[in-house]
This record gives C-alpha cells, sequence and structure tokens, in this order.
C-alpha cells in the first residue's frame, strides 16, 4: 500500500506544472464562453506556429545544457535573412526558402561563439546564455538600426527610417504572409489545417527521433548523463556540446521564420525576445525538466500553454470584469512558470534522492 502511495505521489509531483495548467485550464475554458471549434482552431494555429521553436530546444537538454536560451541568437539570424528577402521583394516559399539559406550561416556562426562561451561556464549554461541573449540583443540592435542602410545597402526605402538608415519598427512580411500554412491548406468542419507547416514539423520530429539512435546522438546522450564519464569513454565532450548548440541555434532561425511567416509582420527589434521565453516556457508547462525532456512533453506544452493564453483574457473579463487582467495573467504565467519549474526541479531531485534512498534501505532490510 506504502509502495502504491509512493508511486502515485511520484506521478503528481513529475507532472505538476501539466496538472496545474489542465486544472486552470478546465475552469477558465468554460467562464471564456469559446466555442469548441473557435479553440480548436487556434490551438491549430498556435501548433504549427510555435512548435518547431519548441523543438529547436530538445537536443541541447539531450546533451546536458539545459534550457537553451541562447536559442534567440538563431531567431535574430532568422530575421536578419527575412530583411533581406522582403528588401529584395523575394515572395512566396522562395522567398522563405531563400531567408533560411541566408540565416544559416550566420546561424551557425553565432551558435559556435554560443558553444565556445557555454563550454567555459560549465554547470552556469542557463544563465550564461540568458545573459548572452542580451549581449547578442545589443549587437542586433546596432546591426539593424545602424548598420542597415548605411554599410548594408537597402533598396527599398519602405523598410528604412527617415532619417536614411536603420530598418522601420515594423517590417511587412507581406510577400511570405502563410506561404507555407496556405501550401497545402486543408479544411474540415470549417477548421483550417496547415497541412505543409505539420508535415515540416512531423519531419523535424522524424529527424530528432533518427538523431539519437546516431553516433553523435549517443554521446550527447552520454555527456548529459555524466561528462567525466563520456569524457573517460573517448567523448570529445566539449566538441559535442559544441555541436548540440549549433544545431540548436540553426533549427530556431528556421522557427522563427516559420512563426513569423505566420503571423505576416514582424516586430523588427522585439520580435525574438519573446521566442526564446515562451517557447521555454511551453517546454516546461508540457512536463519537461532542465534534465530530461520529450518530443510529448513539446505538444503538450504549447497546447496547453496557448491554450491559456487565448482563454485567460475573456475569462478575466467575464469574472471580474476586466479583460487587462487576463494580460497580466499571461506575462505572469509566461515568466513565473519558468521560475517555478526550476524550482520543482530541485525539488523533484532531492525527492529522487530521498526515493532511492529509501528503496535501498529496503533491500537492505529484506
Amino acid at each position: 500500500m506504502n509502495r502504491k502511495y509512493d508511486n502515485f505521489k511520484h506521478i503528481l509531483i513529475q507532472n505538476a506544472v501539466p496538472i496545474v495548467f489542465l486544472l486552470v485550464s478546465a475552469f477558465a475554458i468554460p467562464i471564456s464562453q469559446f466555442s469548441g471549434t473557435y479553440l480548436v482552431q487556434e490551438m491549430l494555429v498556435r501548433l504549427s506556429r510555435n512548435s518547431f521553436l519548441v523543438l529547436s530546444l530538445l537536443i541541447p537538454i539531450m546533451a546536458g545544457m539545459g534550457l537553451n536560451f541562447g536559442m534567440v541568437l538563431g531567431a535574430m539570424a532568422g530575421q536578419i535573412g527575412l530583411i533581406f528577402i522582403t528588401d529584395w521583394n523575394v515572395v512566396g516559399i522562395y522567398g522563405m526558402v531563400l531567408a533560411a539559406i541566408i540565416s544559416t550561416p550566420l546561424a551557425i556562426l553565432l551558435g559556435w561563439l554560443c558553444g565556445l562561451i557555454l563550454n567555459r561556464a560549465r554547470g552556469r549554461e542557463m544563465v550564461t546564455s540568458f545573459i548572452l541573449g542580451f549581449f547578442m540583443n545589443g549587437v542586433y540592435q546596432l546591426v539593424v538600426l545602424y548598420g542597415f542602410g548605411s554599410v548594408v545597402p537597402v533598396a527599398s526605402q519602405k523598410m528604412v527610417l527617415s532619417r536614411g538608415f536603420g530598418i522601420r519598427n515594423v517590417t511587412n512580411l507581406e510577400g511570405v504572409r502563410k506561404c507555407l500554412d496556405n501550401l497545402l491548406p486543408v479544411s474540415v468542419a470549417g477548421v483550417e489545417i496547415p497541412v505543409a507547416t505539420f508535415l515540416i514539423i512531423g519531419l523535424f520530429c522524424l529527424f530528432v527521433l533518427w538523431f539519437r539512435k546516431t553516433k553523435l546522438g549517443q554521446d550527447m546522450r552520454a555527456v548529459g548523463q555524466d561528462l567525466d564519464v563520456a569524457r573517460d569513454a573517448g567523448i570529445p565532450v566539449e566538441r559535442t556540446r559544441l555541436i548540440s548548440i549549433v544545431i540548436s541555434t540553426v533549427l530556431a532561425c528556421y522557427g522563427q521564420i516559420i512563426f513569423l511567416q505566420n503571423i505576416g509582420t514582424m516586430n523588427t527589434y522585439n520580435s525574438h525576445e519573446q521566442a526564446g521565453m515562451f517557447a521555454i516556457a511551453s517546454l516546461l508547462v508540457g512536463g519537461s525538466t532542465v534534465s530530461k525532456a520529450s518530443i510529448f512533453n513539446v505538444f503538450l506544452g504549447v497546447v496547453l500553454f496557448h491554450l491559456m493564453f487565448v482563454v485567460s483574457p475573456m475569462a478575466g473579463k467575464y469574472l471580474i470584469g476586466e479583460a487587462q487582467l487576463g494580460e497580466y495573467f499571461r506575462v505572469f504565467v509566461s515568466y513565473g512558470i519558468i521560475s517555478l519549474a526550476l524550482v520543482l526541479h530541485a525539488w523533484r531531485r532531492q525527492k529522487e534522492k530521498d526515493r532511492t534512498r529509501r528503496s535501498l534501505r529496503g533491500l537492505q532490510a529484506e
């Protein structure tokens, strides 16, 4: 009986965050008065828009580098590519592919620099990548605000600030807006399904499953479990960790392009800032930890996190009379869930140690 209770308690501890979000969503959905069709449509849109970005976080976690806040570097690279193709007026799926081609070398360079720095900050990767994101944001702002139009020629005057250089605050991506989402449009019972986008996401999931079985994937898992043991086994630890960050940064670059083609406009100076925070929050809401995450966690987290985003303003309006309260709650959730997940991670580790210790005592008693 005690063992069953212990196992049940263990399951609750492991899935505390998803359970809380399920309960809050179950309470908020009826109050928000949204129809089922509307909610299904919104969740499909947000799954297609955000899943690729969140999936890009899995490989660094597998390599034991925690939550890669440095994924914003990849998002910046993707936005640079979108600025170029908008200026050159390359539209449709060709424009999107060209943006990815332009962004890839820059994302590789930024990922390589990020990996080098994180290798020197072993054990403090998450904090370091978070601060590195702030630093590179300053470099990005400098390039976009002063470099474009002065050093880098910009043909379209509509994109340039009135002073003659620097990109405007909002970049219109009408040329590539929903070009991937509408490539294979399917409608079921009035619900639009972006099949092409989900096919890309599905291929990415297959890539992750295949990658885990490769030699490099096995090396990353070994490094994630124990650095010293992996080094003794002849695995190049620093190189493996660096490759994981490079791959994550490049994938985040592609994810940001997919995200922005769905939106159709780009906040030139701020869009990338939200990418990392919301992607990490979504992954944590799905039940992942700093050291363990799966594809299931990605999709569950995106649905639960964004379901909360959709229903909370209207639930706040009907419950209290203030929709703005729901907006405040969304911001609180996006930042608070990361803090909560990190606290729960430390708590879970302590509980796991206690559980292991009790089981060992039981074996010794037998």
